[in-house]
């Protein structure tokens, strides 16, 4: 019985997180969800109670595998071009899936940020990764420019992110097809890895 019921709330949360990417919290109704699922409202209620309840359970569960996934690699024993790299290619390939994801975050967070941001521990586990020794271990010995991760990881999502949250002004402003847009956006990729670290590297 249990299984069944585990398997019930997966099910409902797995079309939750489909229809909130597309839809965000206020757009979403109960019946939106259950439709999804396919299964019945009172069902769906009965598990999650509301769809406040499921929504921040579904947030808090994207907003970790968005920032856990950025904290393994920062703790990564690898030098820092090849750490700022993995963490592009890393954000490509989130984007690349999921196009919806960063602009959900986003959103949300801009509308509600105490209700959805309770506590501070991604930003602390950041803080306190392997990344942050190597930069200050770089700058002293001169083989990196003095940049904080707080400048750093800005430039990473930013210049990644908004290949995909612009790709149909990119395909519409010059005329690409989706392939086109493929390869325009490795290429994209591929200048976005070299500007930072480039810049970041001394010599």
């Amino acid at each position: 019985m249990k299984c069944i019921a585990e398997k019930s709330e997966d099910k409902i949360k797995e079309a939750a997180k489909r229809v909130f990417l597309k839809k965000g919290f206020d757009g979403t109704t109960s019946r939106d969800i259950a439709r999804e699922a396919d299964m019945n409202i009172a069902l769906t209620n009965y598990y999650f109670r509301s769809k406040e309840k499921l929504f921040l359970e579904i947030f808090r569960d994207i907003l970790g595998e968005y920032f856990q996934s950025t904290v393994d690699i920062l703790n990564k024993k690898i030098d820092v071009k090849a750490k700022i790299s993995e963490m592009i290619e890393n954000d490509f390939k989130m984007m690349k899936e999921e196009p919806d994801l960063i602009i959900f975050i986003m959103n949300e967070i801009h509308k509600e940020p105490d209700r959805l941001f309770p506590d501070m521990s991604f930003f602390h586990q950041i803080r306190n990764t392997y990344f942050i020794q190597q930069l200050e271990e770089g700058v002293a010995n001169g083989t990196l420019r003095p940049m904080q991760l707080e400048t750093i990881l800005p430039l990473i999502k930013c210049n990644v992110e908004f290949i995909f949250l612009g790709k149909h002004i990119h395909k519409k402003l010059f005329n690409l097809t989706e392939e086109e847009f493929e390869v325009h956006a490795e290429a994209q990729k591929e200048h976005v890895k070299e500007m930072i670290c480039n810049y970041l590297v001394i010599g």
